[in-house]
């Protein structure tokens, strides 16, 4: 809330009173709701909830100054931040009580757990359960106002230039992603305000249990992260620090911390109740903010019977807007499916798959010239990722000559940090950019998970469709030549028991870039599985995997199998025939073996593992009653299991044989020495003995 210049101003706090006499309305509305949440907790209480009780001061002093063209994350804390940023008490208690209408997920996460998308207000994307996962996404954010900056894509706002804020408990800053946030922030030299309240408890842990230093001293190690410490109780010392903040990074494009001190006065949440294992309640009571911020107004100047009439009002808007919000619809049954994923615009295979007059390409190549000619096409689209920089262009030169093509701001390299790399995405998309990212290796994609599974994956489910993240995460895969166990693992099962993302996995060239192409056009999250093994066509059997470059207009849909070669009719109606579900690397063994079984094999590609193409699944498997399910992947508790059991459930009437499925060994992982790799992977003969099997059942 910017400060009108015909507004009485205290020459002393330099805040009309205005300003203070709204900040008391807020903060009296924050105590009433904590006050009648705890009185009514039958009801209240039986979703999850906690309140800024202790908080608000500082909370209040950020909300008032943030501009429609910021962006905000606020933690479970936070809902004084929301109070002042416009949300209506009954909006809040909508979300309390998981009702329909609640303005941030439908009903279907927590109280205070905001994302926003009004034109009027600061934009809030999804925010989760936040023990400091929120630092890298809003990290993202202001990495994508920067590179809209930088490439002349951000309107101009006369200098009020936005700025991505994220708070945090103390606490949760002793996570390590809170220190890739950190990094990233101060290396790039970031537009972000971190605001850290620090009320000294975890849950009933305290900070000289949990913590080696404050937040004050933790970011001295962070160059460049200028930091404010006060006393967050303070709402006059509170305002005047954010403004003050918010005015620099509004300038200088520069991050800065405000370490804000405040107590917890209310419960960590309702679940977990103070008086269980706090004994600094009576201390704590003292820096209440509320009667401090009493005593500024009566210092002002306002009379005690408008400090009187503002307490009444906050209290009577809440109850009339807890009254109004029991009466509002819970969400539907059928609410339930919906917005696990925007809808594409890809449903329909495109464009041209084999121009005339071209010669073969191989497969890293086909997906290289994907991004280039969509970096050409879109200024929005950009790659980041460990050494895809222009030295090296990727260690598979997966993007060799784009960064020299388009620039350092557009192509360039990050520290390890496999979080951030794949966190940030969800802020590159809110500001409307489409990142496409990459993990080095698949077994290095542990790290991302986190953000991959909390942040990315669940952003349009959870903001009820409002911010889904638009991005690519292209993850190189599978064992190709003694990689060893540290760079040969296949990771699918684990990303498909993500819901909310998509994944590909093509084994063609063809396919890598139509999928490509895609993905980009996709506004979901796309994860892109690119076998090692097949970029180059190196290894014998896989020369397939080359094929004519598409033009520049091809598009796969996901979700739609390729049917790699037939068997013939008559082995079909007499019973001899087999069909082999695979992908990737599997695609080669299967062709491999069926040229023992001549016109008696059909293969069929899924090319993307979510969503799989169950319709040619079942017509392939019904049609030959004989299904062998081929992974690279450990067989025991996998994806290739999870298809054999629905070929089972759906088809179990025209199946003539068991479905069986073959991959790898189940061990930990792919030893380095080629003899037990070979051992421990499938290949043509044991694809071939398998098909033979199956075959003679």
């Amino acid at each position: 809330m910017a400060i009108s210049s015909f507004e009485p101003t205290s020459v002393k706090t330099k805040i009309s009173v205005e300003t203070l006499k709204k900040a008391y309305s807020l903060m009296c509305t924050a105590k009433s709701m904590a006050e009648l949440y705890e009185a009514n907790k039958e009801i209240t209480a039986k979703y999850v909830h906690a309140t800024s009780r202790g908080h608000e001061a500082i909370q209040l002093a950020l909300g008032l100054q943030l501009l429609p063209q910021d962006f905000v994350s606020p933690y479970y804390r936070d809902d004084s931040i929301l109070l002042s940023i416009g949300m209506s008490p009954f909006e809040l208690m909508l979300q309390l009580l998981a009702k329909r209408n609640d303005p941030f997920s439908g009903g279907r996460t927590y109280y205070s757990h905001p994302s926003l998308r009004r034109d009027d207000m600061p934009k809030i994307p999804h925010q989760s359960s936040a023990t400091g996962m929120q630092a890298i996404p809003t990290t993202g954010i202001a990495m994508g106002l920067q590179y809209l900056e930088l490439n002349n894509l951000q309107q101009d706002f006369k200098g009020l230039n936005p700025v991505s804020v994220c708070s945090l408990g103390d606490a949760s800053c002793t996570e390590g992603e809170v220190a890739e946030a950190f990094q990233m922030a101060t290396l790039k030299k970031l537009p972000i305000l971190y605001l850290v309240q620090d009320n000294e408890w975890d849950i009933s842990a305290h900070a000289r249990e949990i913590r080696s230093q404050d937040i004050t001293d933790y970011a001295k190690g962070f160059k460049g992260l200028e930091t404010r410490t006060i006393d967050g109780t303070d709402f006059i010392k509170s305002y005047n620090t954010v403004q003050e903040c918010l005015e620099i990074i509004r300038a200088e494009r520069r991050p800065m911390l405000i370490h804000a001190k405040v107590p917890l006065l209310n419960h960590h949440t309702s679940g977990v109740r103070k008086e269980w294992y706090r004994d600094d309640l009576d201390e704590c009571a003292k820096r209440d903010p509320l009667p401090r911020l009493r005593n500024q107004l009566i210092i002002a100047g306002v009379e005690a019977s408008e400090i009187k009439a503002i307490e009444d009002q906050a209290a009577a808007l809440v109850e009339a807007d807890y009254q109004k919000a029991l009466l509002e619809e819970d969400p539907r049954p059928e609410d339930l499916l919906l917005h696990d994923f925007a809808p594409t615009p890809i449903t329909e295979e495109k464009g041209n798959r084999a121009p005339s007059g071209k010669q073969p390409t191989v497969m890293v190549d086909s997906a290289l010239f994907a991004i280039r000619e969509l970096m050409e096409k879109h200024p929005e689209c950009l790659l980041y990722g460990q050494d895809v920089g222009k030295r090296l262009g990727g260690v598979f030169r997966e993007a060799a000559t784009l960064a020299q093509k388009f620039g350092d701001d557009r192509v360039f390299n990050t520290p390890i940090q496999e979080a951030f790399i794949i966190g940030s995405t969800v802020g590159m998309s809110a500001v409307g950019l489409k990142p496409i990212v990459e993990v080095q290796f698949a077994d290095y994609i542990w790290p991302g998970l986190n953000q991959l599974f909390t942040e990315v994956s669940r952003s349009c489910y959870l903001s009820n469709g409002k911010w889904p993240v638009s991005c690519i995460i292209r993850v190189p895969i599978g064992a190709y030549g003694s990689g060893g166990p540290y760079h040969s693992s296949s990771v699918e099962s684990v990303l498909a028991n993500i819901k909310g993302i998509k994944i590909a996995y093509p084994s063609t060239g063809a396919d890598l870039k139509g999928l490509l192409k895609a993905a980009y056009y996709d506004p979901n999250p796309v994860v892109m599985l690119e076998h090692k093994g097949l970029y180059w066509s190196k290894i014998k059997g896989t020369e397939d995997a080359k094929t004519i470059e598409p033009d520049e207009d091809y598009v796969i849909p996901f979700g739609k199998a390729r049917i790699v070669q037939e068997a013939t009719t008559e082995n079909i109606n007499s019973g001899t025939s087999i069909t082999v579900i695979t992908y990737g690397m599997g695609v080669y063994w299967a062709k491999a073996a069926a040229k023992k079984f001549e016109g008696q094999v059909e293969i069929i590609d899924l090319r993307t593992i979510a969503p799989v193409d169950e319709a040619a699944i079942f017509e392939s498997a019904s049609k030959h009653g004989k299904c062998l399910v081929l992974t690279e992947e450990p067989v025991f508790n996998g994806f290739s299991q999870s298809i054999a059991a629905r070929i089972s459930e759906n088809c179990f009437k025209k199946l003539d044989a068991p479905v069986r499925v073959i991959g790898a060994e189940n061990l930990p992982a792919i030893p380095l020495n080629s003899i037990l790799e070979t051992t421990m992977l499938p290949n043509a003969s044991k694809v071939e003995k398998a098909i033979g099997d199956l075959l003679a059942y």
